[in-house]
């Protein structure tokens, strides 16, 4: 049964809000769960968009949450949606950075939180892992050798090369394209 659009973002909204508000560790986690709630229950959207959105969200500026949500709100419910979906992705960090900063010193010196977000960061390091295996897996599965040529040399140059994030986006967009082009002239002659 299709939502009304109201309800629609409505839904929108309070996902974004419940998945921003329990969601730590940064950008790639909240990825994992908005794929978890837009592809897998919802099927508003299936795995390329999201993975696509994913590498889109990654190479623009800014927060990688916000814009995955500017993204998933344009797509399901156009310019109302996006707002919808931005609104409930930045309410929750607002609010709880509000707070630890009227009580900074004291979560500063506090040894209990300073174990407790050690204990986070092991999870957090889990499920990005998470989504950088199951995100890999849909291109190994597609067995393009150009993707797993990018993929490979991609990780080499970031985690044995320390080279920056930045070249390593331009350059693997850069083949994207030619290969893209290449493809397209190739099916033109055909």
């Amino acid at each position: 049964m299709e939502l009304s659009s109201a309800k629609k973002k409505l839904t929108l909204f309070f996902s974004m809000l419940y998945i921003s508000a329990f969601t730590f560790g940064g950008g790639f986690v909240i990825v994992t769960f908005m794929k978890r709630r837009f592809v897998d229950e919802l099927h508003w959207l299936d795995e390329q968009e999201m993975l696509d959105m994913t590498a889109l969200a990654q190479s623009a500026p800014g927060p990688i949450a916000v814009n995955a949500a500017i993204q998933v709100g344009w797509k399901v419910g156009g310019l109302t949606g996006m707002l919808a979906a931005v609104l409930g992705t930045v309410i929750p960090p607002v609010a709880i950075l509000t707070v630890i900063s009227l009580f900074y010193q004291a979560f500063e010196a506090n040894p209990v939180v300073a174990m407790t977000l050690r204990g986070m960061s092991c999870g957090v390091a889990a499920v990005i892992l998470d989504v950088a295996v199951s995100m890999g897996e849909k291109l190994v599965r597609a067995k393009n050798g150009i993707h797993l040529a990018v993929m490979a040399a991609a990780f080499i140059a970031t985690f044995f090369l320390r080279i920056n994030v930045i070249w390593i986006i331009l350059c693997a967009g850069l083949i994207g394209f030619v290969s893209a082009l290449l493809e397209r002239k190739g099916m033109e002659k055909t």
